[in-house]
């Protein structure tokens, strides 16, 4: 045990294991998508979007457990010292827990689909489950090629919000798609944070992560146009009549995203600093979803 991780005391290490704030990660794809079904259809079947937010929460905490499993096979966690595993010394209890996490969520889904009489939920749901678990899952670990983001942009993006969107209409949308593109990208930018502080770890461990491969000076920059780039298309679809006008309170998120780039292009070479850019890139996600959300329920 270093004398850092001494220092930091352990309800401090396990709040930081956990990670509350990143479940609004699992949240927002089925606020936004019941959102704009509600925009549509006027109805909203309450049962349903509870039961999809637990199922979603359950679903996230096996993916953020099932991480820890995986990285400390790599040895990638080493001098991670809030993982999971570090922390119980217990890698076997801690994927149990994980699979236990995502059948909980599974039965949730399955609830659902029984609701309906329709099981397409399910198939939305299972390979969401699927691109997560190619995330960092042996064989594929496509998180260590750069994949990541990709992966992450299509599960919680057109995949969740569209599977949301279909929990209350049984339908599909060209509205919730546009939608979803929006939530797909601020959810990746979140991951993309996460790897700034970490590089030396992640070359150690051959992980070739986006801010690995960019290098982190370029990634400051791309992250710039990664964030800003939620604003316009948000602008782009009022302007074509695709959502309607109030949704363009999720501009209102745009202190946090200057707060964000701003943070990251001063400290993108300082691990002590920019360990928390993750954390205001929640914030960007939460309010800018939470904000569309509310657009298109006003709308």
């Amino acid at each position: 045990m270093t004398q850092n991780q001494i220092s930091i005391p352990k309800n401090k290490l396990w709040l930081a294991a956990i990670k509350p704030p990143m479940y609004s990660v699992a949240i927002m794809p089925i606020w936004v998508g019941s959102a704009v079904a509600f925009a549509e259809t006027k109805i909203l079947n309450p049962t349903i979007f509870s039961i999809f937010i637990a199922a979603a929460i359950l679903i996230l905490a096996w993916e953020n457990i099932s991480n820890d499993v995986f990285d400390a096979e790599t040895g990638i966690d080493k001098n991670k010292h809030h993982s999971l595993v570090n922390l119980t010394g217990n890698k076997q209890l801690m994927f149990w827990l994980g699979n236990i996490c995502l059948g909980s969520g599974l039965l949730g889904i399955i609830a659902i689909a029984l609701l309906q009489q329709d099981p397409t939920v399910i198939g939305i749901i299972l390979l969401c489950c699927g691109l997560g678990y190619m995330y960092q899952g042996p064989p594929f670990r496509l998180g260590y090629q750069g994949l990541g983001e990709i992966l992450c942009f299509f599960a919680f993006g057109p995949l969740g919000t569209s599977a949301a969107y279909y929990s209350q209409t049984q339908t599909w949308s060209i509205t919730n798609l546009a939608a979803s593109v929006i939530v797909g990208i601020v959810t990746s930018l979140v991951l993309f944070c996460s790897h700034f502080h970490q590089v030396k770890d992640d070359i150690a461990a051959g992980k070739r992560s986006p801010i690995v491969r960019l290098g982190t000076q370029t990634g400051a920059k791309v992250l710039v146009w990664f964030t800003a780039s939620i604003y316009p298309f948000n602008l782009l679809f009022v302007l074509l009549g695709i959502f309607p006008i109030w949704t363009l309170l999720s501009w209102v998120s745009l202190p946090f995203a200057f707060k964000l780039c701003r943070h990251v292009l001063e400290n993108h070479n300082q691990p002590d600093k920019v360990n928390n850019c993750k954390f205001i890139a929640v914030a960007v996600h939460f309010w800018s979803c939470l904000l569309l959300g509310v657009g298109f329920m006003l709308g």
